[in-house]
């Protein structure tokens, strides 16, 4: 397969996708949600004929899908397997890192302002419970690593950072030079790669962060769907977090408990949580495998992601509308913008309700419009949906 063969009508991964029939409708919210493909069904199927057939003895199949799961990420960020922790959010997974910090004795954490809610709310708590957070601007994101760097001293716990801000698709450079800064004051670094998997090529050594920890999951452009949310623990974490489940210590429940100090597993083991519905690894592990089969490779992704972003801002260009209404920022190149187009309007709500109503869907984020191509829309479906906005903004009062 070749990116060109997503591009034509129809587009050629279209058919795998028929339940949520991608072909007939025009779904710019690859960025939040998209489609999964029809094996992904057929893997929530077996999940309910192992649970049938095996009962309480379907866990050893189950295992097996959480390890593919984990493996899957790992690929991603060219690691390996052993030391992720999987879990139903990244919000679940960030409390029982944040729980691992000593937070008594360095009582600061560095972050930005552009951070997902996860972080965003959960930060805004506990400074209300005395911790000290500092954020930093994430405009413009090619100066955000300066300033987290600036931030970190000898009283800082952690830095969160995104490696794309979920507001406006910019992909933050430089994290590279946060992590050496972490390195040095022995804070520890969380990026946030959701926006990034599977949109923009990211590995680990490549951008220097083989000692960050790193949280993502499957809900937007891996197509894996809810509850497949990953931590990744770099190798020689000592870390002990206190919010921590039994499946930590699954392998050695047989074992006498003489220690009064509690025991944790190796790796990704150690941030693990309890019983949990294993669905949506059954079909986490079938969608990377359908990835795999179609060459759906980040790169690839990136080449499909960039054309179509790149459609999409050469047709907006073409609407000429009244930048008082809606325009995008167009200082930042098109390789410094990851998945979606996010003009700023200060209707947002309006002009995405009108789209709406036209057949396109989309989201916003306060007065950021988000649109969210995805490999299985073709050219003229993108086309379409722009010249529904241009629609939209001219019917505005």
């Amino acid at each position: 397969m070749t990116p060109a063969c997503l591009y034509r009508t129809p587009n050629a991964l279209a058919p795998h996708y028929s339940r949520f029939r991608v072909g007939e409708r025009r779904l710019l919210t690859g960025h939040s949600h998209q489609a999964w493909p029809d094996c992904g069904f057929e893997a929530q199927v077996e999940a309910w004929s192992d649970a049938a057939e095996f009962v309480d003895e379907k866990w050893e199949r189950a295992f097996a899908r959480a390890a593919r799961v984990r493996a899957g990420f790992a690929a991603l960020l060219g690691d390996a397997a052993s030391d992720y922790a999987l879990g139903p959010s990244t919000h679940d997974l960030i409390v029982r890192w944040l729980s691992a910090l000593n937070l008594r004795d360095r009582p600061r954490l560095v972050t930005t302002d552009g951070e997902f809610h996860s972080v965003r709310r959960q930060f805004d708590r506990l400074a209300e419970e005395g911790l000290e957070v500092v954020r930093v601007p994430h405009r413009p994101a090619d100066a955000v690593a300066e300033r987290l760097v600036a931030a970190i001293d000898d009283r800082t716990a952690a830095t969160v950072v995104s490696a794309v801000f979920y507001t406006n698709a910019h992909i933050v450079p430089g994290l590279d030079r946060v992590m050496e800064a972490c390195r040095l004051a022995g804070a520890a670094l969380l990026v946030d790669a959701y926006h990034a998997l599977d949109v923009v090529p990211f590995t680990l050594a490549g951008m220097g962060l083989v000692d960050a920890f790193v949280v993502g999951g499957g809900y937007k452009y891996c197509q894996l769907g809810e509850g497949n949310a990953f931590l990744r623990i770099p190798k020689g974490s000592a870390l002990r977090p206190v919010i921590t489940g039994w499946f930590t210590e699954f392998d050695a429940l047989s074992e006498p408990h003489a220690s009064k100090r509690v025991a944790y597993g190796a790796g990704g083991a150690r941030f693990a949580g309890a019983t949990y519905d294993p669905t949506s690894h059954y079909r986490a592990s079938r969608v990377f495998e359908f990835f795999q089969t179609h060459g759906l490779t980040p790169a690839f992704l990136r080449e499909v992601s960039q054309h179509q972003v790149g459609l999409l801002a050469a047709a907006f260009d073409s609407l000429d509308a009244d930048p008082a209404v809606i325009r995008r920022d167009r200082s930042v190149r098109l390789s410094e913008i990851a998945g979606f187009l996010a003009p700023s309007a200060p209707r947002a709500d309006e002009i995405r309700m009108g789209l709406r109503r036209r057949g396109v869907w989309a989201d916003h984020r306060g007065g950021v419009l988000r649109l969210g191509p995805a490999p299985y829309l073709s050219d003229d479906q993108l086309t379409s949906a722009m010249e529904c906005l241009g629609e939209v903004v001219a019917s505005l009062p």
